[in-house]
């Protein structure tokens, strides 16, 4: 069995975004979502619900991210 990055996603209220995908990046939602379900044992979520846990893994896993994270100042260093 596979192991993926991404558990069962959380059924939370969402916020509207739009934003454009590349089409082979969409099948490859699509694909994982497919997989995911079959995990699960569930059916497959629709595909733009990834894009969010999969930012927050990514960003929860990127070493240098959090060390620069670390070393910034609070309340500064992002841009307004």
């Amino acid at each position: 069995m596979t192991k993926l990055k991404l558990g069962p996603i959380a059924d939370d209220k969402p916020v509207k975004v739009t934003l454009d995908l590349p089409a082979d990046l969409h099948r490859d939602l699509a694909a994982y979502a497919e997989v995911l379900g079959r995990e699960n044992g569930r059916s497959p979520t629709d595909p733009v619900r990834l894009i969010v846990p999969m930012l927050e893994r990514f960003i929860a896993t990127d070493r240098a991210f959090a060390k620069a994270r670390r070393t910034t100042p609070a309340g500064g260093g992002g841009p307004s």
